[in-house]
């Protein structure tokens, strides 16, 4: 069995377009007037083609629309890539499908068409749950229209996650849990719940470099809300079963598992990575970021790649490390040593036990609520030495 296989094999598509550019967000996304939806259509199956005959067969067990926002793309144009995928990869029983929406009513109106291409798990980016914070994060919707557009997505999805941003501008740890509270009551299994952050390059970037974007809370209170937020979705029966993903057993994202559990993945579309195993040796893999950069490349050289690099086995045991304790099952220690053949320091892994950072039982290791909140710390002192 290769290492990848622990992870397993999922498709990701990436979507540039958005309507317009949220603020705080440093995705590779763009605004454009138009978009030759057949065109680009026609570079993703060519893409899709390539990377099929590289890596032969091997069970494809998700495909995520991310973005940018993918449910933008005609419904069409989504259920051709599914197909095509289908085609050329045999596909898991349980294939999840998930693709990325806006909570607006013109893309709500979509959904049928999307679940009758194949598409059975839908992430709205809701990201706020009063107006004045909605119109602060720029995004188009109001929190009616969110809500009518959930309300289709649960008739016609059997899942369906949504996401929200807090330590937003100005809000008190009070309103945080009466918005959280009030998304739980929504009858929801899956939440992706992250707390704001300022990325150079951003809207928010430059304005808060400027001296602007004020009333952003201290880093206790942003700690405080983490926590509450462990607390409320517990209660709830949604457990982090990541750091910022919760959800009640079974409706966990079997595709971001993926990502953490450090499988193999495919990223076709302007600045989608992968993580490819071909011939026992793993790549990452990169494409062009620019849409029509990416558009004429796969149609003029065949391939969108812009990169494709080896990964050396203690590099891989390290990403392995970093994205597995971002999990609440941790990660094999068995299967870290094998990847970089070092064993992590018994000594710095007993000392951030006795600290209440890790749990070790001798087979797994993995981080408490309290290690994940200061992950990168615990990650530094775990690999000082290897």
């Amino acid at each position: 069995m290769e290492d990848w296989q622990n992870g397993g094999f999922g498709l990701y598509v990436h979507w540039p377009f958005c309507q317009s550019k949220c603020p705080y967000c440093d995705f590779n996304s763009h605004v454009s007037a138009e978009v030759d939806q057949k065109r680009w259509l026609r570079a993703y199956l060519a893409e899709l083609d390539r990377v099929s005959a590289e890596i032969g067969p091997r069970i494809l067990n998700t495909i995520f629309f991310g973005g940018g926002t993918p449910s933008l793309m005609d419904p069409e144009v989504v259920g051709a890539i599914i197909e095509r995928a289908k085609h050329l990869w045999p596909i898991a029983n349980d294939i999840e499908i998930s693709l990325e929406a806006n909570p607006t009513s013109i893309e709500a109106g979509k959904f049928i068409g999307f679940r009758d291409g194949g598409v059975n798990r839908i992430s709205m980016g809701f990201q706020a749950l009063n107006d004045i914070d909605l119109k602060r994060l720029g995004r188009l919707h109001s929190v009616q229209e969110g809500k009518q557009a959930f309300d289709i997505a649960r008739k016609t999805f059997d899942r369906v996650s949504f996401d929200l941003i807090y330590a937003r501008q100005d809000q008190t740890l009070t309103q945080w849990k009466a918005e959280l509270k009030e998304a739980l009551e929504l009858s929801i299994d899956h939440l992706s719940l992250y707390q704001l952050t300022i990325e150079d390059g951003t809207a928010f970037g430059d304005r808060l470099a400027r001296g602007g974007l004020r009333g952003l809370p201290s880093d206790d209170l942003a700690s405080d809300m983490f926590f509450v937020t462990q607390e409320l979705c517990d209660a709830a029966g949604l457990s982090a079963y990541e750091v910022s993903n919760h959800a009640r057993i079974g409706s966990e994202s079997r595709h971001n598992l993926i990502y953490w559990r450090y499988g193999d993945y495919v990223g076709v579309g302007p600045g989608a990575h992968g993580r490819l195993t071909l011939g026992g040796q793993k790549f990452a893999v990169e494409t062009f970021r620019q849409p029509e950069k990416w558009l004429t490349s796969v149609e003029t050289r065949g391939t969108g790649e812009s990169l494709r690099d080896t990964i050396p086995q203690l590099e891989q045991a390290t990403e392995m490390l970093m994205m597995g304790l971002r999990l609440e099952e941790g990660i094999s220690l068995d299967r870290f040593e094998s990847l970089s053949k070092k064993t992590l320091s018994r000594v710095k892994i007993d000392d951030l036990v006795d600290m209440g950072m890790l749990v070790n039982n001798g087979e797994r290791l993995r981080a408490t609520k309290q290690g994940r909140v200061i992950l990168n710390a615990v990650l530094r002192a775990l690999l000082a030495d290897v």
